[in-house]
């Protein structure tokens, strides 16, 4: 029998895929799960898949591939979409894409399979991922496809057939996490005028209930990485975690954004994203303070193409490949301290120190010590003005 690869959660969408995989396009499902952050336990989520009816599961740790080889390009990038969004679900969705193809080469399978739905965004990021690494690898999207209309018939379906699922009562909110953050939507938020209700997060305070005494961080960066924070040696992972925590006390990293989708669609989107707040802050003021105005003002334009390149899934593209050498070929000078104060809902950049340092405390300083050469601006100001003497005459 033809085999088939689903990327599987263990949720309703996916718990009933792997039934409806088999009775519909008579295949042997194989589930595969990346462990980025959101898999807790690895024993039931293996149990469930096989009770469903999979012939086989791949539950994969993959946090240090994801911090290393798609969170750190992005940090270099400062990536954000549309300003705002760290880009936490588009991140994983790649890596998702990688490892299903190399599962599906290594079973031999012809079919890959993802629980995304026919509106967001997710569907295109694995899809495209997939295409670009293996266009042999047919795709099937049960959500696409199915007869489903409600949660309720996924429900009554799965109990028909004995497929293992916990229900409960139903959050309102569709949740998507991973350790550099986590999307929610549905629900409530739907109204645009709306204010998140409380219950709706999940990793940070209300900045109302944050400690009253604010809270400094020292962020030690060594070539662009970050490895120290407060003096203690931490690898990405554990400083992610970390910062998720510690920031997450103080309401930082939480976003509320009208986002334009790629499909087309304007949605409703809230983020929380503590530690993507607080090292995306702090490297960005570091290279500020290190590296020249011409590179600082011409990588902001570099960085918004990136964020969308990631957004849209692609990528492995030839684009977004070339991007990834830019932002990486200045980051040894990256390197030194930044001082980040955390107070009700802000990380506030409020020291920085680095052996590659631009900023001059004698050139900068009005007071004594001064060795500025004021009389040199005359020059500049005459060859600076020069082509636009006239200009304004009527």
């Amino acid at each position: 029998m033809k085999k088939v690869v689903l990327a599987y959660s263990g949720g309703l969408d996916t718990s009933c895929a792997v039934k409806w995989l088999s009775e519909n396009h008579g295949l042997d499902v194989v589930c595969f799960s990346a462990f980025i952050g959101e898999v807790k336990d690895k024993g039931k989520l293996i149990q469930k898949a096989q009770a469903a009816g999979a012939v086989k599961s791949y539950i994969e740790d993959l946090k240090r591939e994801f911090a290393k080889d798609f969170i750190m390009p992005a940090l270099w990038a400062h990536a954000r979409y549309e300003g705002k969004y760290p880009l936490a679900t588009a991140l994983g969705r790649p890596l998702i894409a990688k490892h299903l193809v190399r599962v599906a080469q290594k079973e031999g399978a012809e079919f890959v399979a993802h629980g995304c739905t026919g509106k967001g965004n997710d569907q295109v990021r694995i899809e495209v991922g997939v295409r670009t690494l293996d266009p042999k690898l047919k795709i099937i999207a049960p959500l696409r496809d199915w007869e489903f209309k409600t949660r309720e018939e996924e429900i009554e379906y799965a109990k028909e057939r004995n497929i293992p699922i916990e229900v409960t009562k139903a959050s309102p909110y569709s949740i998507d996490k991973n350790i550099w953050g986590i999307a929610i939507e549905a629900g409530i938020l739907e109204d645009a005028m709306v204010e998140p209700p409380e219950e709706a997060y999940v990793m940070t305070r209300a900045a109302a209930k944050a400690p009253k005494k604010p809270k400094y961080l020292i962020i030690e960066f060594d070539k662009g990485v970050p490895v120290k924070v407060n003096g203690v040696e931490k690898d990405l992972v554990e400083m992610i975690e970390y910062l998720n925590a510690v920031a997450g006390q103080y309401g930082v990293g939480r976003f509320d954004m009208i986002e334009n989708r790629l499909i087309g669609i304007k949605s409703r989107e809230i983020y929380e994203a503590p530690a993507a707040e607080v090292l995306l802050k702090a490297h960005e003021e570091l290279e500020g303070f290190v590296m020249d105005r011409e590179f600082l003002h011409y990588k902001r334009l570099l960085s918004e193409k990136y964020a969308e390149l990631v957004y849209f899934g692609l990528w492995f593209s030839p684009l977004k490949s070339a991007l990834d050498e830019f932002f990486k070929s200045n980051q040894k000078r990256v390197t030194g301290k930044v001082r980040i104060k955390l107070d009700h809902g802000h990380a506030v950049c409020v020291g920085r120190q680095s052996k590659y340092a631009l900023y001059k405390e004698k050139l900068a300083t009005y007071s004594k010590g001064d060795v500025f050469d004021r009389k040199a601006s005359v020059g500049f100001m005459k060859i600076w003005g020069l082509p636009y003497e006239g200009m304004g005459e009527k």
